[in-house]
C-alpha cells in the first residue's frame, strides 16, 4: 500500500502526523524531538499517528479521472459535400429565395469550411421538403452506434460493466431519450445511472466530461462512465428567410464522439488522459449573453437557432470573465503578477480552442495573445470536418494525436463556449505518448494540414 505513495505524498502524511502530535500534546512542534528522545510514550506514538495518517490520506483522497479512449464518427463518403454542392441542395428544397441562396454561399465562403464536410442523409438525399422524425433519429442513431461501437472495441469494455451513461444534443429531444436508445441497444444494466442533456450548445461535450468526473468523485466505488456527445443537423435545419438563422445552416456539420471514464486507479497504464482540472462559468445574466444564440421561430413560424452579431463579443467579454478565474488554478506565479494577459502556453503544451467559426477562432486569438502556431489545430479542425457542435474538441483533440504532438506528461488546456452563454475549460495531462491509430478520422487527409492558406 505505502509503495503507492509518492514522496509528496508522504511528506503531507508526515506534516499531518505533526500537526496532530501538536494538538495531542499541546507541545510546540520544535519540541517534538526532544520529546521523541525522552518520553516512550511518544516514541511509540509517533510511527503509530504516522500509519493512521497514511492509512487516512490514503482512503479520503479522491479517484483519479482517467480518459480510457474516445472515438470520432467519420461518415461514409457520400456524405462529403463541398461548397458548391452544398448550394445545390439548398437550391434544389426550392424553399429559399434567391437572397437567401446568394447570403449563405457568401457566408460559406468566408464560413473557414472546406470541401470535405459531411451531411447527413436526410439533408444529402433528401425526396421532400422538410425532415421526419423518423429520419432524424436515423441520423442519431447512425452516429452513437458507430461511436459507442468503436469506443467498446478500443477499451475492451463489456457493455455491463458501465455505471454512468450520459448522452447530450443540443436541440434534439426524442421521447424515449437518446441516453434510453443507448441502453436498450448494448442490453445495459437496470443500475444504471443515465443522464440526458440538451440545451448546452457547443460547450456540451466539455460539460459532459466534467459532470462525468464530479460523479465519479463524489463515490468511493469505482465506476465507469460512458459520455456520448451528438447533435443532430437534419431536424434543426433552418427553411425559412432570416439571416441569423440561416447561418446555422452554413457553419454546422456533421459529428458524434464517446468517450469512457473512470476512476479507476488501476486503469492509469492503458488510459489516455488523466483530467487534473476542470471549470465552468455560466454568464447568463446578462441579457445580451443569455440571447447571443437563440432557439426561437421566424415571422412565418419556421424554427430555428439565431446566431446575432453580437455572438463573437459575448464570447470575448465572456473569456474574459473566465479565465480571471481559471488563471489562478494553472499559470505559474509568474504569469499571475503580470498586469495584462497572462500568457497561457506557459501552463498548457497543447490547447484545443472552440471551433465555432472562423470569427470565434479569431476572437479567442486576439483575448488571449495566441499565436497561428496555437491556433492552428483549431482552424484545420474547421476546415476539415466544420462545427461539429459539442464534440468538436475531440475531433481537435484526434487532430493532435494524428500529428503525434502529444508527449507523455503534456497538459492541455479543452476550451468551448455553449448556449446560456456558458464557457467552460477542461484541463488534461497525457499518460502516454500519442501512435498512429486507425480509427483516427484524420488518417486520410492528416498529410494535408496544416494547410498554406485558410
Amino acid at each position: 500500500m505505502m509503495r503507492n505513495l509518492t514522496y509528496v505524498q508522504l511528506l503531507q502524511a508526515s506534516f499531518a502526523t505533526a500537526f496532530f502530535l501538536t494538538l495531542l500534546f499541546q507541545t510546540p512542534l520544535a519540541h517534538l524531538i526532544q520529546l521523541h528522545s525522552h518520553n516512550p510514550t511518544v516514541s511509540l506514538s509517533l510511527p503509530v499517528c504516522l500509519l493512521i495518517s497514511i492509512l487516512y490520506y490514503f482512503y479520503t483522497r479522491p479517484f483519479p479521472v482517467l480518459m480510457l479512449d474516445y472515438a470520432c464518427f467519420k461518415p461514409d463518403f457520400d456524405r462529403k459535400f463541398s461548397l458548391e454542392a452544398c448550394l445545390y441542395l439548398v437550391r434544389r428544397t426550392q424553399r429559399f429565395s434567391s437572397k437567401s441562396e446568394d447570403f449563405m454561399m457568401g457566408i460559406c465562403n468566408k464560413s473557414g469550411l472546406g470541401d470535405e464536410t459531411y451531411l447527413p442523409s436526410p439533408i444529402a438525399f433528401q425526396t421532400e421538403s422538410g425532415v421526419k422524425l423518423e429520419s432524424a433519429i436515423e441520423e442519431s442513431k447512425e452516429g452513437i452506434f458507430s461511436v459507442i461501437d468503436s469506443l467498446l472495441s478500443k477499451t475492451q469494455t463489456d457493455p455491463r460493466r458501465i455505471d454512468i451513461v450520459i448522452v447530450t444534443s443540443g436541440i434534439f429531444a426524442p421521447v424515449p431519450s437518446l441516453t434510453s436508445l443507448v441502453v436498450n441497444h448494448y442490453s445495459l444494466r437496470p443500475d444504471v445511472k443515465t443522464f440526458n442533456l440538451s440545451g448546452m450548445g457547443c460547450s456540451s461535450g466539455v460539460i459532459s466530461i466534467d459532470m462525468a468526473a464530479k460523479l465519479l468523485k463524489s463515490s468511493r466505488r469505482i465506476g465507469y462512465a460512458l459520455v456520448v456527445v451528438t447533435e443532430n443537423i437534419s431536424s434543426n435545419w433552418y427553411f425559412g428567410h432570416d439571416r441569423p438563422m440561416l447561418v446555422t445552416n452554413c457553419i454546422f456539420r456533421v459529428g458524434c464522439a464517446a468517450a469512457m471514464i473512470t476512476n479507476d486507479s488501476s486503469c492509469r497504464a492503458v488510459a489516455k488522459m488523466e483530467l487534473v482540472n476542470s471549470l465552468r462559468t455560466h454568464h447568463g445574466a446578462d441579457d445580451s449573453a443569455y440571447t447571443a444564440a437563440f432557439q426561437l421561430e421566424d415571422e412565418a413560424g419556421n424554427p430555428g437557432v439565431a446566431l446575432k452579431k453580437d455572438l463573437v463579443r459575448v464570447a470575448g467579454v465572456g473569456l474574459r470573465e473566465h479565465i480571471r478565474s481559471l488563471a489562478p488554478r494553472v499559470l505559474p506565479l509568474s504569469e499571475l503578477s503580470k498586469p495584462n494577459v497572462p500568457d497561457f502556453t506557459k501552463a498548457f503544451d497543447h490547447i484545443c480552442i472552440h471551433t465555432g467559426g472562423k470569427a470565434v477562432i479569431e476572437q479567442v486569438s486576439r483575448v488571449l495573445l495566441l499565436g497561428d502556431e496555437v491556433t492552428e489545430p483549431a482552424r484545420m479542425c474547421l476546415h476539415r470536418f466544420g462545427n461539429t457542435s459539442g464534440s468538436l474538441v475531440f475531433y481537435e483533440l484526434s487532430y493532435f494525436e494524428a500529428k503525434k504532438r502529444l508527449k507523455r506528461g503534456d497538459k492541455m488546456w479543452m476550451l468551448a463556449f455553449g448556449t446560456g452563454f456558458k464557457v467552460c475549460s477542461l484541463v488534461w495531462k497525457s499518460l502516454s505518448d500519442s501512435c498512429k491509430e486507425i480509427e483516427n478520422p484524420w488518417n486520410d487527409c492528416i498529410h494535408r494540414y496544416p494547410l498554406k492558406k485558410w
